[in-house]
């Protein structure tokens, strides 16, 4: 809880890689997974006199981010060399921009903690290359460099400091992770490190104007993780403050474990990379028939597919919103509704139990292993009374482990409902006979018995009874 003292100041740096083929200033292939140091080359291995080319389609997926978050597009920007050595960038310097980036002042939109509307700016979004990863082997004591990242291609999204609060950071991520989903400039897959942020937070008194002293915490690929950060961060700034010290401008990185920062080195600022023009590489100049062709091109954004989705399938603005803050949910929506014509289902299983599998597992939408098909399959078979909802949840699980046809599921797992009067008569009147209590309270005007006497019975059949049937005999019987 933060000390109703002072006021939280956060900026955000972001890095999203790229969905190119090829890496930004080579022609080595992009796809994460291979073995240490097969996707390399002398370019981006740094050898002596191997120049670099910069990838077209680099440009173009900038120009599509900056116009998709409202910046304005530089007609003329360049390349500049960012001085500091790292053992995984294999140049000792990163090629980035500096004073002349593709895209500037932009903003997006969230809702802000009392649900008013609130525009974050932009500073800036430019092009840049990955390092590559060192893998740390406690064991032997030592670390192994892989170069496949190096030369991936990067946008580095810089917010202004108009964050306040934890909520409103995870807001603004969520929306622009989901901005460059839609745009398909980046697949954003956190647990492959390619949409991370740093975080950079310091507080102030409540109504001072100068802003107190930043820290940056580095690479976090974790929503839940940076909602933590920020909180813990927050307060470890204002006890220094209370308790008379200052803040030290600092890297951090964050430990999850122990749910605390811990400083790296000194905050580096722009003067001590030592930023100079590439000399290898050309001035970056666009035309405005290129950059209005990119704009004419871009695809539904989220905020028009919410509004679409709230008047064509008439969604509450919440459940719009939490199914296109996910490009991917948001197409198994639409490509289930259409195969079953049921909205409102379709929204319901995405918004309840699928998503709280992809909680608990620790999943993106985009690794959900089964087809809009097997979803719309699954509601057409609940609509039709072959199974109940109850069964429909186990069937959900079990795409999750085996993405299958539901109707071969429910037939190899015995899961077809039971529509059979007399079967249903049966179980109805030994669950009357066991429970007496419950006929006199639903007699005394509890109403709740009934729903008791449902839930024994469902419990009796493994829920495969059909509750539409059980209701109607329960409710027959209790009458008489």
């Amino acid at each position: 809880m933060l000390n109703e003292n002072y006021e939280l100041i956060i900026g955000l740096e972001v890095h999203a890689e790229l969905s190119t083929k090829t890496k930004i200033f080579c022609s080595c292939p992009t796809e994460f997974g291979a073995e240490p140091n097969t996707h390399v080359c002398p370019v981006c291995m740094a050898m002596p006199g191997a120049l670099p080319v910069l990838n077209e389609k680099v440009v173009e997926y900038a120009v599509k981010a900056g116009l998709a978050t409202n910046c304005q597009i530089s007609q003329n920007s360049k390349n500049d060399r960012k001085n500091y050595f790292y053992p995984d960038t294999p140049r000792a310097y990163q090629i980035s921009q500096f004073d002349k980036p593709l895209c500037e002042h932009g903003y997006i939109e969230i809702d802000d903690d009392k649900g008013n509307p609130k525009k974050i700016g932009i500073t800036r979004i430019h092009i840049e290359d990955d390092a590559g990863k060192l893998n740390h082997n406690e064991f032997s004591g030592g670390s192994l460099v892989d170069l496949n990242r190096a030369g991936v291609p990067l946008i580095e999204i810089v917010s202004e400091p108009d964050l306040r609060t934890s909520e409103e950071v995870d807001k603004y991520l969520k929306k622009l992770k989901a901005i460059l989903e839609y745009i398909e400039v980046s697949d954003c897959k956190m647990q492959e490190g390619s949409f991370r942020a740093d975080v950079n937070v310091s507080v102030r008194k409540k109504g001072e104007s100068k802003f107190g002293t930043r820290t940056e915490t580095k690479n976090m690929s974790s929503f839940r993780a940076i909602t933590r950060e920020i909180e813990y961060e927050a307060n470890r700034q204002i006890e220094i403050l209370e308790n008379g010290g200052k803040v030290e401008q600092e890297t951090l990185r964050w430990d999850d474990i122990s749910g605390k920062t811990f400083s790296m080195r000194n905050k580096e600022d722009a003067e001590d990379y030592r930023y100079f023009p590439e000399p290898d590489l050309v001035a970056i100049k666009l035309s405005k028939e290129y950059i209005e062709n990119i704009k004419n091109n871009l695809p539904e954004m989220p905020e028009s597919r919410k509004s679409r989705y709230m008047e064509e399938f008439k969604l509450s603005e919440k459940d719009a919103r939490l199914l296109t803050n996910s490009k991917y949910l948001s197409n198994m929506f639409e490509s289930a509704e259409k195969i079953c014509g049921n909205s409102k289902a379709v929204a319901n299983w995405l918004l309840s139990d699928i998503s709280r599998i992809l909680n608990e597992k620790e999943m993106e939408p985009s690794e959900i292993p089964f087809e809009a098909e097997h979803l719309a399959k699954l509601i057409e078979l609940i609509d039709k009374g072959t199974i109940s909802s109850a069964i429909g949840k186990k069937v959900v699980e079990e795409l999750f482990i085996n993405p299958k046809n539901p109707e071969d599921i429910i037939k190899e797992k015995g899961w077809i409902q039971i529509s059979d009067e007399g079967a249903i008569k049966e179980v109805v009147m030994k669950i009357l006979e066991n429970n007496p209590q419950s006929i006199a309270d639903y007699k005394a005007g509890k109403d709740r018995a009934l729903g008791f006497l449902v839930g024994q019975a469902m419990k009796e059949t493994k829920g495969k009874a059909n509750p539409q049937m059980l209701n109607k005999m329960f409710l027959e019987e209790l009458k008489k």
